[in-house]
């Protein structure tokens, strides 16, 4: 495989690991990121280490390749100080999860100065490393093909998955784990709906598991009171489940078997209750646009809606919705809140 030069910008749990893994492959990286700790760090492990944007443009060589991996909210500023110090001909990749138009308007103005811009979604998280990262690539194809080198020492392979059935031959970009999605934009909308179908993946795991959790509420001690409806039928309701226990078995021949039910299974391994969590899930951005592609396109998609709304609901983002309704029925009805588990 062809050795390749690649600078990378942003040097967090992701930016890292790319250029660990591609150094690993044979590649040369030069590496920038505000801290200068992870920048010492990998210049250690064999990178080549720059102080400053410039400094870091002045140890590639022309045509360069730049990889940002950096919030989405300082992508543009970044390029705006790039787009300085390149050339003609000069790559910039964004691999992070930046909004799909977002992309499009900065491929023109990176066009403007014959700087080619290629947006990829990048799967992998922590684990990236090891297992290879799943790319998902917009951008001009010529470019896209060049950088191949790149791509096949990222990605996973062939061995990461068993070929499914029919498939015979040449194994595809695919099933390597690397894909031209189409022009600009596109790599970033396909993991902008990748992102959309996690969050109802993991929503419908956390909700079976929280009603697994409360299976012996017919056992415990609840206090009656005129607010809350009874719970009918306590006998049905005595089960004490042990959550680490049945994900572990989910995990062998189920059909909601995945790397994501295996992750929850070390989570609860190491601590059953999850105390060391407080249920206040982040939202990047990714579900909110899969929601408003979904609206602007006309496809239903209420699951990932749903899920959405939850991540609001568990950082107390319906708070005031709550208190109004609380509001209304004391108003109608006379009726009076009962603390939590009353």
């Amino acid at each position: 495989m062809k050795q390749m030069e690649l600078g990378m910008i942003g040097l967090g749990r992701m930016g890292a690991n790319l250029v660990r893994r591609l150094m690993g492959g044979g590649h040369e990286c030069v590496v920038y990121d505000v801290n200068p700790e992870p920048v010492a760090e990998l210049v250690g492990e064999g990178a080549r280490g720059a102080d400053s944007l410039a400094q870091f443009i002045d140890q590639l060589s022309s045509p360069r390749t730049v990889w940002i991996m950096i919030p989405a909210a300082f992508v543009d500023s970044t390029l705006d100080e790039l787009a300085a110090l390149l050339d003609p001909g000069d790559v910039v990749i964004d691999g992070g999860n930046s909004f799909f138009e977002d992309d499009i308007a900065r491929q023109k103005r990176l066009a403007e100065r014959e700087i080619v811009y290629l947006d990829i979604g990048t799967s992998g998280g922590v684990y990236g490393l090891d297992r290879g990262f799943c790319l998902m690539i917009g951008g001009d194809t010529e470019t896209v093909r060049r950088l191949e080198p790149i791509w096949k020492t990222l990605a996973p392979g062939i061995d990461a998955a068993s070929r499914t059935p029919g498939k015979n031959g040449e194994p595809g970009p695919g099933e390597m784990g690397y894909l031209h999605c189409g022009p600009t934009g596109a790599g970033h909308f396909v993991k902008m709906i990748h992102n959309g179908i996690e969050y109802g993946i993991m929503a419908a795991y956390a909700e079976g598991l929280a009603i697994l959790e409360r299976a012996d509420l017919g056992s415990t001690h609840r206090r009656q009171n005129a607010e809350t409806a009874p719970l009918r039928h306590a006998w049905r309701y005595q089960y004490e489940m042990d959550l680490a226990a049945i994900s572990e078995v989910w995990r062998r021949g189920s059909v909601v078997t995945s790397w994501l039910l295996d992750l929850t299974t070390q989570a609860l391994a190491a601590d059953p209750d999850l105390s060391d969590f407080t249920g206040h899930v982040s939202d990047s951005g990714e579900g909110r646009w899969t929601v408003q592609a979904a609206v602007d396109l006309g496809v239903p998609a209420t699951v990932i809606a749903a899920a959405l709304h939850q991540r609001f609901a568990s950082r107390d983002e319906g708070d005031f919705a709550d208190r109004a309704l609380s509001a209304m029925r004391k108003q109608f009805g006379g009726h009076v809140e009962v603390p939590a588990g009353g």
